[in-house]
């Protein structure tokens, strides 16, 4: 089907602005826009409490931001990595999709403000998103939250880190991950070359040209692509995973690795849903202000996570 009008306007508004592409200008410039694109200006949406904690990570300390939707205790817990190809982005530009999650699935939502690269390439992302969740996990009780009702989530790269914690921690035995919500996740190199990195890389949110500029800032020379920290599709064992959720959409680069990540999950036994959203581009779940199909995304992320989280006992 054709890109949604919806998404559309949004595409033609930024195309309007005369901005250079994203991978065409510094990283500080980089990241001053997204900040400025993605930071909602408007009232937050309320919850019970907002609260950073920070705690001491792989290369320092290290900030979560815990968003508890009601006042009680105990409630199961999403530890969340937000998206920006391991270069972009932070905790503000992914606040209003947090609250928006957390009262809308009923649980307590974690974020984390990992490393970024090019300062800390890669493995410093990967080593906070652990660090984070074995955290949460040893000190649930203490912030109110329980300690096997925990998931991981997370958009585009960090989506990509919720699947390699959740690999993680099945290889070494804990902590136990209930199940992982994965929005339009990176799972493989950009060399792999896919149908869909052929068919919508250009002209769209995200380019084959902004993931290189990506891969190139994250990845340190010589790094091993068969490393599933790296590309969680290229692991050699799916099974004995969390039950997943994985969103995809039509006019996304990214949208057939997810797909394929999917596919070797459900192979392996893992429960799986796969939902691929049609005419839309990647991003589109963040901007579910702006998006009908963003707020679907959101509601079935949420619904996911409702019904594998606060019916667990």
């Amino acid at each position: 089907m054709p890109l949604d009008i919806q998404a559309q306007n949004l595409l033609d508004a930024a195309r309007s602005s005369g901005l250079p592409p994203i991978n065409h200008v510094s990283v500080a410039e980089a990241r001053a826009r997204m900040e400025k694109a993605l930071t909602y200006a408007g009232e937050p949406e309320p919850l019970g409490y907002v609260k950073d904690i920070v705690i001491p990570g792989p290369g320092g300390l290290l900030t979560l931001r815990h968003y508890h939707p009601s006042i009680a205790n105990t409630l199961p817990a999403v530890v969340f990595f937000h998206g920006g190809g391991w270069v972009l982005n932070n905790l503000n530009t992914h606040d209003h999709l947090c609250r928006a999650l957390a009262n809308q699935s009923g649980c307590a939502i974690i974020a984390v403000d990992y490393r970024l690269a090019p300062e800390a390439p890669y493995p410093a992302a990967v080593e906070d998103a652990w660090a984070a969740v074995r955290w949460v996990h040893a000190n649930a009780l203490q912030i109110g939250l329980d300690p096997m009702r925990l998931g991981v989530a997370g958009d585009s790269s960090g989506a990509t880190l919720a699947a390699i914690v959740s690999q993680l921690a099945r290889d070494v035995g804990g902590p136990p991950l209930v199940c992982q919500a994965l929005i339009y996740p990176v799972m493989d190199h950009w060399t792999a070359d896919t149908k869909s990195y052929r068919e919508v890389g250009t002209g769209y949110s995200l380019s084959r040209d902004l993931m290189i500029w990506f891969w190139k800032h994250y990845l340190p020379e010589g790094a091993d692509l068969t490393n599933p920290n790296i590309c969680p599709l290229r692991a050699a064992q799916f099974d004995n995973l969390p039950s997943t959720i994985v969103l995809t959409a039509e006019f996304d680069p990214l949208r057939d690795e997810g797909e394929d990540y999917a596919q070797r999950l459900r192979d392996a036994g893992v429960p799986v849903i796969c939902s691929r959203y049609d005419g839309m581009m990647h991003g589109f779940v963040i901007q579910f202000r702006l998006l009908d199909k963003g707020r679907l995304g959101l509601a079935e992320i949420a619904s996911f996570l409702r019904q594998h989280l606060m019916s667990q006992k």
